[in-house]
């Protein structure tokens, strides 16, 4: 192995000088590339995690609009149920008093029924009594008579009831 300094020497300062070179020419651009493609993807992440955490905040308020209605539609509910109850409440007692006064009327009626049942019976035993005593009158009768004749005004009225 025979080696030339000047030569082992010329091809280290060749290298050097194509070191150099190449870290003017091509080191610094290629770094730089590297550096804006780091920074573009690391801007990616942040627009991606910027991102996660709008769709995560939409969707907190989403879940809480969705409550909020969630929670007017039972009060709503509720409130038609309560005033359900407050119309059917209200129905029953005017039926409820719709009945009574019907009770009531019927009582009256009943009770004007009897009266009047009870003036037409009495108009039926006087009439009675009055042809019975025009009968005894208009005949001379002895006592047998007058007590069968009596006995019949009573069978009469009997079955007048």
């Amino acid at each position: 192995m025979n080696l030339e300094w000047q030569q082992i020497i010329t091809q280290i300062l060749g290298f050097l000088l194509l070191v150099w070179v190449m870290k003017i020419f091509a080191w610094k651009p290629l770094l730089g590339m590297l550096d804006e493609r780091r920074q573009k993807i690391a801007d990616e992440f942040k627009k991606i995690d910027d991102t996660r955490d709008e769709v995560a905040r939409l969707k907190a308020d989403f879940e809480a609009r969705l409550q909020h209605i969630e929670e007017i539609a039972r009060e709503k509910e509720n409130k038609a149920i309560a005033e359900g109850r407050r119309v059917s409440a209200e129905i029953q007692a005017k039926a409820r008093d719709d009945a009574h006064e019907i009770l009531e009327k019927a009582r009256q009626n009943i009770d004007l029924e009897i009266a009047q049942a009870k003036v037409e019976l009495r108009n039926q035993i006087i009439e009675i009594s009055l042809r019975t005593t025009e009968k005894v009158l208009r005949e001379e009768l002895d006592e047998t008579r007058q007590r069968q004749k009596i006995d019949a005004c009573i069978d009469d009225i009997g079955l007048m009831r």
